[in-house]
């Protein structure tokens, strides 16, 4: 007779509509106390006990049920080998063909339970047995995963048996989760604070979803979610519009760290997760005109995040006035909801909370990836380096540009004045192309005393010089450090330019 042995945490009808499938197909049913009383409740009576069957009760409080060599000699005995049958036979152990197993559930109760009592939902007998079902996949069915079940049941009733890809492809998804389990419960007791750069770095993310494509529309894609750390992904609730592609997430992520940097009433828009422009507005129906306003013609087919709810119906009929890919906000209200929703094409996004988890980001590169800590650093102090000060208004516009710049790829340059960009330039493989490149954008808004910020030092005066020849630029900030920063200070001195150091760069590659 066949065996199928069963311990589960998370019970339901389709359990029992699959334990009945394998009954009536010749299973000897074997259950732990917990699902072998559920059973029986539900009308399945075809079923043994693991207590019954090899006469060992539950012990140490339900800690070990399923840890006795009779139910691993009966999943892990080689059907080839007529010594490991004999044993079976001698013993009067039943094969045990199919194991289907699911674990306590310790993410979810993370968040709600004390350490000590925490510990007591690290399943050790499930991923035990689902591990022994996955090595001897040869012969035996592991199902770790209850949408597998219909899988399985299609193959019994076409041909009598699971096929060997099947049971292969199940091991390969069980050694999967059982990987996934250990590495949430080893990040959980690691603590962000403990290692950040532990010997064996694991990436530990569960699938959320299929995008509409990658980087392109030829490459397949998708998004994961971490179990052990909260941030955008779980906070983000899509109401209307396509599907999200790889491309829209990322510039998504950007624009929402950029608006969550701030306080006051502020939206931004982004293309190809680099900030078009930002604003700061005395409400942010204002921030959102001021951050059009900067560059009108990058926010087209943009991404824009606005921080502050509620979006009304007076800001969603301007927001409908240009195209934009998609709108985050942290709410809506429901004129502006039905306003919004008349562009069929527009993804309307809901983000509850502000950036939560920024410790540690890392890249992958051809063989291996680069780890390193998430640049939080927004620094408000700096040195005066020129005999010229900055004025209030100054200082007020180079700190709000100086916590946008590092959301710019190097080498980066931020003009702005007040609380709005006027000229944002990055990407550029030499510093002076970026510096002339963000001064014709801002000059086109023709406007005085404008202020510039520098993602790394200058590394020679000509920034200088141009800054002087726009004519409309006051002050500048910049991190300092370049063996020639002398020559940029005495021509800052030349011209009647402010200018400061940070000692912080912030290069983004």
């Amino acid at each position: 007779m066949k065996g199928a042995l069963i311990s589960v945490y998370n019970k339901n009808d389709k359990l029992l509509k699959f334990v009945d499938f394998l009954n009536n197909n010749g299973y000897q049913i074997i259950a732990t106390e917990g699902t072998f009383q559920y059973l029986k409740k539900h009308g399945i009576h075809k079923v043994r006990s693991v207590s019954d069957l090899f006469d060992s009760n539950e012990i140490l409080d339900g800690r070990i049920k399923t840890i006795h060599p009779n139910i691993y000699i009966g999943i892990l005995a080689n059907r080839s080998i007529n010594q490991h049958m004999d044993i079976l036979k001698s013993k009067y152990i039943t094969p045990i063909d199919i194991v289907i197993v699911n674990f306590y559930p310790f993410f979810e109760k993370k968040e709600k339970s004390s350490i000590q009592s925490l510990i007591e939902f690290i399943d050790i007998g499930g991923p035990s047995l689902l591990r022994a079902a996955a090595k001897n996949f040869f012969y035996v069915t592991p199902i770790a995963d209850t949408d597998d079940y219909i899988l399985v049941k299609k193959e019994i009733e076409n041909n009598g048996n699971i096929s060997f890809s099947l049971r292969k492809k199940l091991s390969s998804k069980a050694f999967n989760i059982t990987s996934y389990y250990d590495l949430c419960i080893s990040k959980f007791l690691m603590g962000k604070k403990q290692e950040d750069f532990p010997m064996y770095f694991h990436t530990i993310y569960k699938k959320q979803m299929n995008l509409r494509y990658g980087e392109n529309p030829h490459q397949k894609a998708a998004s994961y979610i971490s179990p052990t750390h909260k941030g955008l992904m779980q906070n983000l609730n899509q109401l209307h519009g396509k599907l999200l592609s790889l491309n829209n997430l990322k510039d998504i992520d950007v624009a929402w760290k950029i608006v969550s940097e701030f306080n006051q009433p502020t939206c931004c828009t982004v293309k190809h997760s680099t900030p078009c422009a930002v604003a700061i507005g005395k409400d942010i129906l204002d921030a959102f005109k001021k951050t059009y306003e900067s560059d009108k013609i990058s926010s087209f087919g943009g991404i824009m995040a606005l921080n502050m709810p509620l979006i009304n119906k007076e800001l969603a009929i301007n927001i409908n006035n240009i195209f934009l890919e998609i709108i985050l906000s942290p709410g809506y209200s429901q004129e502006a909801l039905d306003i919004l929703k008349t562009k069929k094409n527009i993804r309307i996004i809901r983000i509850n909370n502000k950036i939560v988890d920024t410790n540690i980001e890392f890249f992958q590169i051809d063989g291996g990836i680069l780890v390193q800590e998430y640049n939080n650093m927004s620094n408000n102090t700096y040195r005066i380096v020129t005999k010229k000060n900055f004025s209030n208004e100054e200082m007020a516009s180079l700190l709000f540009a100086n916590k946008i710049i590092k959301f710019v790829k190097s080498n980066a340059i931020v003009l702005s004045k007040g609380t709005q960009t006027l000229g944002i330039s990055g990407g550029q493989t030499n510093r002076i192309w970026a510096a002339r490149q963000a001064i014709q954008r801002a000059l086109e808004k023709e406007t005085e005393n404008m202020v510039l910020v520098s993602d790394a030092f200058f590394p020679f005066r000509d920034i200088v010089d141009e800054v002087a020849m726009s004519g409309k630029i006051s002050a500048i900030l910049q991190p300092g450090g370049s063996i020639r920063d002398n020559e940029s200070i005495i021509a800052c001195d030349q011209y009647g330019i402010a200018m400061g150091f940070t000692g912080i760069r912030h290069f983004k590659h």
